[in-house]
């Protein structure tokens, strides 16, 4: 599955993108909606991902608006590795109560650690509680990328992908390994991490390469 991620402070465009894709991360520390903005998106059929970097705001806001998304109708929420265990604690429960998949994320902008580290973040995200690890690294080379799909050989729920050019494989294979979805930025729209791959240039890619796997059989 390729999950659009969705920054757009329009409600109306986020809702006409809800329309065409496939599942959708809803980043709600950059769309700036309102409750009854979040209530209409997260009503919505389509799978969607509830996202508040506390980085762009408080913990309490973050907190307030990711509840209003779970109770809206949130298949997903996604808490960070470096939230406080009490602001993952309270987010869980309110999940828990609602039937909405807990991701617990890993980002690390400046570099791919080595694997022993990286696993060892995969085993503290289901720690804290997750039902799905996501890994985001920033990848300088082939070898960076190597490690991250690595990951998927634990055959756990897990999003291990890498950021940056050198990343883009990581975003193409992680579907093909078992990755729960991957990321794509939607066609003509700002992405929301460096090396996003637009979503129908996504889909073509995967579309072929699923044809290619089918052929060889």
């Amino acid at each position: 599955m390729i999950c659009v991620a969705i920054s757009d402070k329009n409600v109306d465009r986020c809702l006409a993108i809800l329309d065409i894709v496939e599942m959708a991360e809803i980043r709600l520390d950059l769309t700036g909606f309102n409750q009854a903005e979040i209530k209409k998106v997260f009503s919505h059929p389509t799978p969607t991902i509830a996202t508040f970097r506390p980085a762009n705001s408080g913990t309490q806001e973050q907190l307030q608006k990711l509840t209003n998304a779970i109770e809206s109708g949130a298949h997903y929420v996604d808490i960070e590795i470096e939230a406080s265990p009490e602001q993952q604690q309270a987010i869980i429960t309110i999940a828990r109560k609602h039937k909405c998949k807990v991701i617990i994320s890993y980002h690390n902008f400046q570099e791919t650690p080595d694997l022993i580290k990286l696993n060892s973040m995969v085993d503290d995200c289901y720690n804290c509680g997750a039902d799905i690890a996501k890994i985001a690294t920033l990848t300088h080379s082939v070898s960076d990328s190597s490690k991250i799909l690595s990951l998927y050989s634990s055959k756990r729920p897990l999003v291990a992908i890498g950021m940056g050019d050198a990343g883009k494989v990581t975003r193409i294979i992680a579907p093909l390994l078992g990755a729960e979805f991957t990321f794509a930025s939607m066609d003509g729209f700002e992405t929301t991490a460096p090396g996003q791959i637009s979503y129908s240039r996504m889909k073509s890619i995967l579309s072929n390469l699923e044809k290619e796997m089918k052929n060889e059989h």
